[in-house]
């Protein structure tokens, strides 16, 4: 899959967020990504590259190393349902973002790289968490 380019601030993928149609709820669609409300390792398995459409990143091309900074004010952590999307703070400024061709559902993936392992993660986007 070749990594989106257009760069997204944080209008712009609030904009793609609410144009993007409700998750499936009691439809599901088969991208099975419409779960991801909160952060999670997605293998390759179950990554429907296929299925889905990169519309662009967050990742500023002139900072090489992003900061691992994260921003939760209300006392959320990363791995919560309710923490902001804050595009400047980690994992956001890592992402690239993606549209499921069937369902619209909007989607952030970035990878985590440690000593002996490599795992993507990702999350749906729900316009009402983007914060400025």
């Amino acid at each position: 899959m070749i990594p989106p380019t257009t760069l997204l601030d944080v209008a712009s993928l609030k904009a793609l967020a609410e144009a993007a149609p409700p998750p499936p709820g009691l439809t599901p669609c088969a991208c099975g990504l419409d779960t991801l409300r909160a952060w999670e390792s997605v293998t390759e398995h179950r990554w429907p590259a296929t299925q889905l459409d990169a519309v662009g990143t967050l990742r500023q091309p002139d900072i090489d190393e992003p900061t691992f900074e994260e921003y939760h004010p209300d006392g959320t952590r990363y791995d919560s349902v309710t923490a902001p999307i804050a595009v400047r703070y980690f994992p956001f400024n890592r992402c690239n973002v993606y549209r499921c061709r069937d369902c619209g559902q909007l989607l952030l993936r970035y990878t985590e790289f440690g000593g002996y392992y490599v795992d993507h993660r990702a999350r749906a986007v729900d316009p009402a968490l983007i914060v400025p």
